[in-house]
């Protein structure tokens, strides 16, 4: 089996994504109720206990308040780093697995490398995932593109990409200026021409699916977004979007 991925959901009000190979399936966060997380899981052709674990990048409620809950319920192990562990919903998991956030590990047929990102977080990571010689790269809640980030994401065969706001959109919405400041700046989120700017940095040619993700709902929308991406990424490839209610369906990396 090749490697598939995603989503149940994407943005402000809930995260959390799935990627599956031959022998596992891993979620990656889990910002929803245990309800809504289990109602979701359905409509992708899962249940809880198909999980072999879950993943955390950091520990903002929209990513992480439905781990420990789901964890607990189903006896799932969790992986996450020391400073995401510091979150008081997953002081009490029962098999909770600390990572490095520059050091490989595997859990079944997946290798997972870790990747630190500059975020408003304890100690934030993304995911890059290698399973049946193919890649997939997870970057959302992103401050900023660095080096070390381009190097990690140089070869993905598909790619869930954070464009989460338009800078002209951000400045004159309605987030007060502290948080205009926040999500604009080094340690918050990636704007839709970063974004595009990260795809002219990496291989982007041979990414066989794109999705645009973690979407903000004041401050972007989907043809601002894919305008940007398009700009470097060619007006003729798919370019999927992750959004808040639908997520998206199965992708197969093949």
């Amino acid at each position: 089996m090749t490697l598939h991925f995603s989503s149940l959901g994407s943005g402000s009000k809930g995260n959390a994504t799935l990627v599956k190979s031959a022998n596992s399936l891993l979620m990656i966060d889990c910002g929803f109720t245990i309800k809504e997380t289990i109602r979701r899981l359905a409509v992708l052709g899962h249940q809880p206990d198909d999980i072999t674990a879950i993943l955390v990048t950091h520990e903002h409620s929209d990513h992480i308040k439905g781990v420990g809950p789901f964890a607990r319920k189903f006896n799932l192990p969790v992986y996450l780093t020391h400073g995401s562990k510091q979150y008081d919903g997953v002081s009490k998991l029962s098999s909770a697995n600390i990572i490095n956030c520059h050091k490989a590990f595997e859990i079944d047929d997946i290798e997972i490398m870790p990747v630190a990102v500059p975020h408003d977080a304890r100690e934030p990571c993304q995911f890059v995932f290698k399973s049946a010689n193919k890649t997939l790269g997870i970057l959302t809640d992103v401050g900023n593109i660095t080096p070390f980030v381009i190097d990690r994401y140089k070869q993905c065969d598909a790619l869930m990409l954070e464009c989460n706001h338009d800078p002209k959109m951000l400045s004159m919405g309605p987030y007060p200026p502290s948080l205009k400041l926040r999500v604009g700046g080094q340690w918050g989120h990636l704007s839709n021409h970063q974004a595009a700017n990260l795809l002219r940095n990496i291989e982007h040619q041979r990414i066989q699916h794109l999705v645009i993700s973690h979407i903000s709902e004041k401050n972007n929308t989907e043809k601002l977004a894919k305008e940007a991406i398009c700009e470097v990424y060619g007006n003729n490839r798919s370019i999927i979007l992750a959004d808040q209610e639908e997520g998206v369906n199965w992708l197969e990396v093949c």
